[in-house]
């Protein structure tokens, strides 16, 4: 089952496939949440600033780079994350993008 429109409970479906993301990632940037949910990044760099105005997400600066997370001090936090989780049960495919993306860098000299 894919998140429909009208059914995104966070207001929008790249508002909601982002904190999926973030969900199931930890932390990401921009870029990085658009090559996975196959989105725009400006679709996803416009979800990710409402969320943090709505205080659901929070960003820090990484060099040059902005990595959002959810926001750990949101008041419902745990119940936002229990939420997210169910959510993400039968999105097998944004799991499986997840589970695939390399998350720290090649080992110099190693083969490909």
């Amino acid at each position: 089952m894919e998140v429909k429109v009208s059914s995104s409970p966070f207001g929008g479906r790249t508002r909601t496939r982002a904190l999926l993301a973030l969900r199931l990632l930890g932390e990401s940037y921009p870029r990085e949440l658009a090559r996975l949910l196959e989105a725009p990044l400006s679709g996803v760099q416009k979800a990710l600033a409402s969320l943090e105005r709505d205080g659901l997400v929070a960003a820090r600066s990484l060099g040059r780079t902005r990595v959002f997370r959810i926001e750990p001090r949101y008041f419902a936090f745990d119940a936002l994350q229990r939420f997210l989780e169910r959510l993400a049960e039968p999105e097998a495919d944004l799991r499986a993008r997840v589970a695939a993306l390399r998350r720290r860098p090649r080992r110099t000299g190693k083969p490909l």
